[in-house]
């Protein structure tokens, strides 16, 4: 016996538990089915933003549906223009017909004063507002504008999202920081001021809305940057100084794996330190690729680190050289696409279905331990293996696949597992 396996008492627990949530004042976005709360210790909310021309009506429906459909709780729209304002009602009606009660938050930059002024129609539908304090206006035009948005805001009993960005910047307040540090005995960073001076920025905006009227309980504040350490540390500040509901994003994620890997990182680290509301993964699509990967990607943050269940999870080994058949990576492909396709029929039908585990694994290695642990799973043949897949079912194994029809057999037997586990039996399989 070797000396780990002589131990006559376990050691004591290494803590693996997220940090405590940042109690963080509660913020109530849109009203009726859609309604959503961000903050207090409500679910992490995720958000996504459509990227067509607001002023396009069809185009803009059909790309908030999407999002929707995916799972995004809030979306956020551009009105940059007196066409897109006009159209943010045609928006909310079309979403409303169509069964879509996703709240709708504007995107207001340089002119959402008047926009907002000249289409009150406009900011009825809509459920949040989005200003940055770095562009809302400039010199002395900038705090009249800024707080002519938040009485607007206030009488339309809106929320607001006050979010300062590395790339708009209150230059007055950066100087203002810069000249302070230059002048101190011991002087910071660049990039030091500037990250005090992004949070001061949230926080004094947040601060001056509510000085106008709005309501501690209507404000959510972010501070976005490119960089993920640089986010982390002034999400930490905000944290720290306030308990204003935070939206976490790191803006300018990228694209493809770089947007991926950066925003799980920086948004990984702040949800595992308890900070944190509402999420945006700003991914930057392939042309004519899909905006609702970032959806996915905020839904897959939050449940693969335990904070919320969105899909069931589809366990897959990356193969080597005992699964040189591509097979398995075929069906796992398949069956992640199918049950996504499935989702929004699903989670009506029936509760609890997100919390699936489903396995797919490429030989009898780990294969068939993988699949006990999974709620159903399969274990195809290897190189040199038997040619049979067996199926696991709540841990015992229940069939043996074979021949040429394994995918859509398997894919059959999942279904078949949804509709008794939560479909309710009889009363499942009628609504299937």
């Amino acid at each position: 016996m070797n000396e780990a396996a002589s131990e006559t008492r376990l050691p004591d627990p290494v803590v693996a538990e997220p940090a405590p949530r940042h109690r963080t004042c509660a913020v109530a976005v849109g009203a009726g089915p859609g309604a959503v709360i961000v903050g207090g210790g409500a679910p992490v909310v995720v958000q996504s933003m459509t990227n067509t021309d607001t002023a396009d009506v069809e185009s803009t429906v059909t790309q908030v549906l999407a999002l929707a459909q995916q799972g995004s709780e809030l979306v956020r729209i551009t009105v940059d223009r007196d066409e897109a304002a006009a159209a943010v009602p045609h928006i909310f009606e079309k979403l409303a017909q169509k069964g879509c009660h996703v709240p709708l938050v504007g995107d207001f930059h340089y002119i959402g004063h008047k926009l907002l002024a000249d289409h009150p129609a406009c900011g009825e539908a809509l459920a949040k507002y989005r200003i940055n304090p770095g562009n809302v206006g400039f010199k002395e035009k900038k705090d009249k504008q800024f707080a002519s948005i938040v009485e607007l805001a206030a009488k339309h009993g809106k929320a607001v999202r006050i979010g300062a960005n590395w790339g708009s910047l209150d230059q007055e307040l950066l100087t203002y920081l810069m000249d302070i540090n230059a002048a101190s005995d011991r002087p910071l960073d660049a990039r030091a001021v500037m990250r005090e001076a992004l949070t001061r920025s949230a926080l004094m905006s947040a601060k001056r809305a509510e000085e106008v009227g709005l309501a501690k309980d209507r404000i959510v504040i972010s501070a976005k940057v490119s960089a993920v350490q640089d986010l982390i540390a002034c999400y930490r500040m905000l944290a720290q100084r306030s308990d204003y509901a935070l939206h976490l994003g790191l803006t300018e994620a990228g694209m493809g794996s770089k947007g991926v890997v950066a925003s799980s990182a920086a948004l990984g680290v702040l949800l595992q330190d308890g900070i944190g509301d509402t999420i945006r993964v700003s991914l930057t699509p392939e042309p004519g690729g899909d905006r609702a990967l970032e959806v996915r990607v905020a839904q897959e943050i939050l449940q693969t680190m335990g904070f919320r269940t969105f899909v069931p999870l589809v366990a897959a080994c990356p193969g080597c050289g005992r699964t040189t058949s591509t097979v398995f990576q075929e069906l796992a492909r398949d069956i992640q696409a199918h049950i996504r396709e499935r989702m929004a029929a699903w989670r009506a039908q029936y509760p609890g279905v997100e919390t699936l585990n489903v396995a797919v694994m490429g030989c009898i290695v780990n294969g068939p331990g993988e699949s006990k642990h999974a709620d159903i799973g399969i274990s195809l043949p290897g190189t040199g293996e038997t040619p049979a897949a067996p199926v696991f079912i709540d841990g015992k194994k229940a069939m043996t696949l074979r021949g040429e029809g394994i995918a859509e057999e398997f894919t059959r037997i999942v279904d078949d597992y949804i509709v008794r586990r939560f479909g309710g039996g009889a009363k499942g399989e009628a609504a299937e």
